[in-house]
C-alpha cells in the first residue's frame, strides 16, 4: 500500500472513530439529557438554582479533611429546599482519604447515617484531591467505600476530573463493578455556559454525568448534564408513589384532634436550662423558653396542637401564657395524645361580685383570676359571665 492510500486509510478510519464517539455520547445524552446543579455551604442554606429547567440536585453533606469528617451545616436545608423545589436532590461527600482504608471506612460509618436524601438516591465520591501515590490502594479505597453506599441503599458514584482520575485511579476496574458510575468535569473556558459543549467531552468509559461549567450562570455555579438517567435513581414512580402517601399521612395526622394532658410542675429555672417535659407516655421534649434567673414557674397543662407542643405556664408575677415545647414529628408522631382531657372550673359571676370577692372564695390572688382569664384586675365584669377559677 502505497503513503497517499494509507494517509487515506488513516484519515478515513479517524473520522469513522470521531464519528462513533459523537454518536455514543449523543446517544448517551439522548437518554436524559436533564440538567442541575451542585451545592456545598457556599451556595448557603437553602441552594442557589441556575434556571427553572433545573431538574436534579447534588447538596454537599461533608467530607473527610485534613485527617477528620467535617459535616456541612448547610446540608439538612439544602435537601429540605430542593425537595420542597420539586428537584431530584442527592448527596456528595468530599473524599480526602488517599490510599487509606481505614479513613475510607470510617468516613462512610459516620456519613451513611446521616444522609438525608431517599433511598435509591446517588452518594457521590467528590475523589479530586489527597490521592496516595498508589493507584492500586486508591482504588481498592473507592471500590470499599462504594460497596458500603450500595450496601446501605444507595446508588454509588465517583466524582472528578478526567486528568486526576487517569494519574491515580484505576477507573476500569470502577466501571466494570457499578457500570456507568463516573461524574467528570471539563470546562471549555470560564465563560457562562447554559448548555453542554460535546466538543470537550471527557471521552471515557462509564461517564454518567458530564459537569460542563463552573459558570452555569453569572457569578459561578456548577453546571452538569445526566446523560444516562442516572439522576432518577431513587425516584422512580414507585418511590413518588410512596413519597405522595407519606405526605397524605402526614396530612392526615395534622388534622387529627389532639387532647389536652394533664401536668404540673414547680420549679425554679434559669435562662436556656432545658426543662424535660414528660407526658403521661413518658415521651419527652424540651422547652424553648427563657427564664430570668431566680423566677418561680409553674405548669398546669401541656397542649398537643398540630405540630407544635405548647405548655400553659403561670409565672411568679403571676401573669401567664403559653410557650412552645417542641415540635410533635419524628417516628413518635400522634402518640404524644395520652392522658385525660383537662377539665376547668368555671364561676358564673353574680350582681356585686369583684374580683376580689371571687378570688377569696376560690383561694386566689385576684392578679391570678384575671391573668388566667386573660384579663387585668381593671377589666371590668358583669353578671353572667364565665370565669376560670380552676
Amino acid at each position: 500500500m502505497n503513503k497517499s492510500k494509507l494517509k487515506a486509510l488513516i484519515l478515513t478510519m479517524g473520522a469513522i472513530f470521531m464519528a462513533f464517539l459523537m454518536v455514543n455520547v449523543n446517544s448517551q445524552a439522548s437518554t436524559s439529557r436533564d440538567q442541575g446543579v451542585d451545592w456545598s455551604k457556599f451556595q448557603d442554606s437553602n441552594g442557589v438554582f441556575g434556571y427553572s429547567t433545573d431538574k436534579f440536585v447534588f447538596t454537599q453533606a461533608g467530607g473527610f479533611y485534613g485527617g477528620t469528617n467535617i459535616a456541612q451545616s448547610t446540608y439538612a436545608s439544602q435537601v429540605k429546599s430542593a425537595q420542597k423545589a420539586g428537584k431530584r436532590v442527592h448527596t456528595y461527600l468530599w473524599d480526602g482519604v488517599g490510599g487509606n482504608m481505614a479513613n475510607a471506612k470510617a468516613m462512610m460509618a459516620y456519613y451513611l447515617p446521616r444522609i438525608r436524601t431517599p433511598k435509591g438516591s446517588i452518594v457521590a465520591l467528590d475523589y479530586e484531591d489527597g490521592a496516595s501515590n498508589s493507584v492500586t490502594a486508591n482504588t481498592n479505597v473507592i471500590l470499599a467505600q462504594m460497596k458500603m453506599i450500595k450496601a446501605a441503599g444507595y446508588t454509588p458514584m465517583l466524582y472528578s476530573g478526567k486528568a486526576y482520575l487517569n494519574a491515580h485511579v484505576n477507573t476500569s476496574v470502577i466501571v466494570r463493578a457499578y457500570g456507568s458510575c463516573l461524574w467528570l468535569a471539563e470546562y471549555p473556558d470560564y465563560l457562562v455556559r447554559t448548555s453542554p459543549n460535546y466538543n470537550y467531552f471527557p471521552s471515557m468509559d462509564g461517564v454518567a454525568i458530564f459537569q460542563f461549567t463552573s459558570m452555569y450562570k453569572a457569578g459561578g455555579l456548577d453546571g452538569n448534564v445526566d446523560l444516562t438517567g442516572i439522576t432518577k435513581s431513587g425516584y422512580t414512580t414507585a418511590s413518588k408513589k410512596q413519597a405522595q402517601a407519606n405526605v397524605k399521612k402526614a396530612q392526615a395526622a395534622k388534622k387529627a384532634t389532639f387532647k389536652v394532658v394533664k401536668y404540673n410542675q414547680r420549679g425554679v429555672f434559669y435562662p436556656d436550662r432545658t426543662l424535660a417535659v414528660r407526658y403521661t407516655d413518658s415521651d419527652k421534649v424540651s422547652q424553648v423558653a427563657t427564664y430570668y434567673k431566680g423566677e418561680s414557674v409553674t405548669y398546669n397543662a401541656v397542649i398537643i396542637e398540630h405540630d407544635y407542643v405548647w405548655a400553659r405556664y403561670t409565672r411568679s408575677n403571676g401573669l401567664y401564657g403559653f410557650i412552645k415545647l417542641g415540635v410533635t414529628n419524628g417516628h413518635d408522631y400522634g402518640k404524644r395524645v395520652t392522658g385525660q382531657s383537662v377539665s376547668h372550673t368555671y364561676y358564673t359571676v353574680k350582681s356585686g361580685d369583684s374580683w376580689w370577692t371571687i378570688a377569696q372564695r376560690n383561694g386566689l390572688s385576684m392578679t391570678t383570676l384575671a391573668s388566667q382569664n386573660g384579663k387585668s384586675i381593671y377589666t371590668t365584669i358583669y353578671p353572667g359571665q364565665r370565669l376560670v377559677v380552676r
